[in-house]
């Protein structure tokens, strides 16, 4: 595996690929792996004939209370789980080489960009946007992976890409779960074990929540009501959402494939999820 901190060592490095007809994929992370991270380096492999994992803590999507001073990082232990999967290349860039003195360049969405995650992460997404389109553009990769339950972010990407032009084609995994359901986050390490117990209750509660959704009850009366469970349990409920899918327009009235996202806090943890939701006909197979 070659590891590139630099950009020009790293174009150079995926020239010489694509001279020999080879195709390149793109997985980009902020590192602290876990296997979700490692089964979109799996989808990579198979879309691909080279494959690039990026590894760099984006310092333009966290705002000033959030936690980049503390955000895990293990470079050592990432690049051996890399590695292990099978990559290619390392892209280990430092904050200079990504952002260089004279930075003045914000990439900044609408559409998908706007709401949930925005509504308490202001820049959050033009910090993503513009990082990625960086990625995008450093590596020129034929496709890109990112995960499913990062949903909005996921959005926004796609959004972005088709917005540019950018030849990259935006791909994306399912959500890994652990045994409980909670889906796997490098921010779970920051809970305490009892916060760890408590947070399984959000997966069931979504499903349970898609369920009554699909069989036909009221958006409204369905999501009031788990809003109030959600707060109940958890120490603090920023949203829960039903969103049509692509766009993320607010959903009233089920009757097209949808998108359940939520985001809770336990002590200073914040989790986030999301899930499908399908009217019955689409569940069988029928017409809506």
């Amino acid at each position: 595996m070659l590891t590139e901190r630099q950009v020009a060592d790293l174009r150079r490095t995926l020239d010489g690929w694509r001279a020999r007809g080879e195709t390149i994929a793109l997985v980009p992370t902020m590192g602290a792996l876990h296997d979700g991270h490692l089964s979109l380096v799996a989808i990579a492999r198979a879309q691909a004939d080279r494959v690039v994992a990026s590894l760099f803590v984006n310092p333009r999507q966290f705002g000033p209370k959030e936690d980049f001073a503390s955000y895990p990082r293990n470079e050592a232990a990432d690049a051996a789980a890399f590695e292990a999967a099978g990559i290619d290349l390392l892209w280990a860039p430092d904050a200079a080489a990504m952002y260089p003195t004279g930075f003045a360049t914000t990439v900044i969405g609408e559409g998908p960009a706007l709401g949930l995650e925005a509504q308490t992460r202001p820049g959050f997404f033009a910090g993503v946007a513009t990082v990625v389109a960086k990625l995008l553009t450093q590596t020129g990769a034929d496709v890109a992976v990112f995960g499913e339950k990062d949903w909005q972010q996921l959005q926004v990407i796609r959004r972005m890409s088709a917005d540019l032009d950018l030849r990259t084609r935006i791909l994306s995994g399912p959500t890994v779960r652990e045994a409980d359901g909670l889906a796997m986050s490098s921010r779970n390490a920051y809970l305490s074990p009892a916060e760890r117990r408590r947070a399984a209750a959000l997966y069931p509660t979504l499903l349970r929540v898609s369920d009554a959704l699909s069989a036909g009850v009221a958006v409204s009366g369905v999501l009031t009501q788990a809003r109030g469970d959600l707060a109940a349990h958890f120490d603090g409920l920023d949203y829960l959402e039903l969103r049509e899918a692509e766009s993320l327009i607010p959903v009233e009235r089920l009757t097209a494939p949808a998108r359940l996202l939520a985001a809770v806090r336990l002590g200073t943890t914040r989790l986030i999820d999301n899930m499908a939701v399908l009217p019955t006909a689409h569940r069988e197979g029928g017409a809506p």
